[in-house]
This record gives structure tokens, sequence and C-alpha cells, in this order.
């Protein structure tokens, strides 16, 4: 899969490339990743991308021709890429876009606004989806493309140090991941549950499936009425809701 960002701030962009996981995956070629500045493609000596909004009103808007230009160059080498503005305004990003967007096999660009938006024109000429990582604004669009490359990555295979890691992980199967521990044992003076230290693999399934089921009950209870418990889980929070019961005070 290839990711190409469209930015006035390339060398923030690149530099999340360079690293970490992206970096190892792009240099095993499981990836491909590059930028495209969008100030070079600005006429003017003063390498204009913005202008006052027509209407009126506060801030500064990104001039079209810049913005079709970079795009431009952006598909031509890969026309069948999906191109994502990252926006506010777009599709709450979650675990299923993220897969569908890594089982896709399709190239990705990203396009990235900055000061007040871009001109609409550039949003119905080349965007096909419009994506929000959150009910929040930030100055510019390059933080949230690399969430989305950071998360679609470590679901192309061959990505993850693990082959399937990312399995376990939270939201995979709408609970949050349980809790983890290593050494040392001890730390603190707290110690690491017995189960996992028994070797007893089916204990440690059961104690992980509860620890998950814990954690999704009291941060995200949202996540038990979106996708509600199975069997064994009923079976968990009925026994819970009885406990509790036993210790409330009775009038």
């Amino acid at each position: 899969m290839d990711f190409t960002v469209v930015t006035l701030f390339p060398e923030l962009v690149q530099a999340f490339l360079d690293h970490g996981m992206i970096g190892r995956a792009i240099q095993k070629g499981l990836i491909t990743g590059r930028t495209i500045q969008i100030r070079e493609f600005a006429t003017d000596r003063h390498h204009t991308v913005d202008d006052r909004p027509y209407g009126g009103g506060c801030g500064m808007i990104m001039k079209p021709e810049p913005l079709a230009d970079a795009m431009a160059l952006a598909k031509k080498d890969r026309p069948e890429a999906r191109v994502i503005l990252m926006t506010p305004q777009g599709e709450p990003f979650h675990q299923q876009m993220a897969l569908d967007l890594a089982g896709s096999d399709t190239d990705l660009i990203f396009l990235c606004g900055r000061y007040e938006g871009i001109d609409e024109r550039i949003i119905t000429r080349f965007v096909d989806q419009e994506i929000s990582v959150g009910d929040y604004v930030m100055t510019g669009g390059e933080l949230a493309s690399m969430v989305i490359m950071d998360t679609v990555s470590r679901l192309i295979p061959g990505v993850l140090g693990k082959e399937g890691s990312f399995r376990s992980d939270s939201f995979m199967d709408h609970r949050l991941e349980h809790a983890q521990y290593t050494r040392p044992e001890e730390f603190s003076g707290d110690r690491v549950p017995d189960v996992l230290l028994s070797g007893d693999h089916g204990r440690i399934r059961k104690w992980r499936a509860r620890s998950s089921l814990a954690r999704t009950f009291i941060r995200r209870p949202d996540l038990l009425t979106d996708h509600p418990p199975d069997p064994e889980e009923k079976k968990l929070l009925a026994q819970w809701h009885k406990n509790l019961e036993a210790l409330l005070p009775r009038n």
C-alpha cells in the first residue's frame, strides 16, 4: 500500500514516515510513503497558497489552484488511489474503517488542510472520503493523517513483528483489551495475578476475557450497548451484579 500526503508541512510527515513501525515497514517494502508540498505549486513570487473567504469571515482559505495541481501530481502515478480529506466534518474514524482501508489494497492520498479550510471546489473535484479523528478542531490535517496511516499500516500483513498480534487489540471484538503485565513478578508491592504465572492457557484465556469485559463495562459501556454481551459475558455480568447486590446495605 502506498501513502501520499499532500501538505504544507512535508517535514512533519516525513519524520513520521522515517521512524518506528512505519519506518521499518517502508524499509521492508511492505508499504511506501511520500509527501507533496502544496506550496511548490503556487505561481506568485511569495508562494501564496491562501486567500480571504468570499462573503467575509475570519481566517484564510486555501486557494484551489495550487491544491488542484498538487492533487494532479498525487493522482498521476496512482489514478485509482482513494483521496481522503482529514476534517472535523468527516465520518468518525474507527477500527472497522481501518480494517476496510487495509483490506482494500487501494493506495491512499491524504489531503491536509490548514487555516480555515480548503476551497469547496477541490473537495467536490478530488475527495472520495472525509474522515474525522474526533470531535475537536486541529490546526491542520497532518497529525490526523498520521493517525490513519499508523492504524491502517499495523493491519497490513508483515508490518507488526508477530503476525496477527493486532487481533487481540482493543475494539477488534468490540471490547477493550485485557490488562497486561510483564516482569518483574512484583513491583512496589503489587504482584502479577497468579493465574498469569500458572501456565494454564485455558485459565489465562478466561481471566483475559473477564478482564476485557470488566474494562469495557467500566470505561466504555456504550460498546456493550452497541454490541450486546454473548452468553458467557451475560453469565459474568449476572454474577458481578449478584456480588454487588450482596455488598449493598439492606434497608
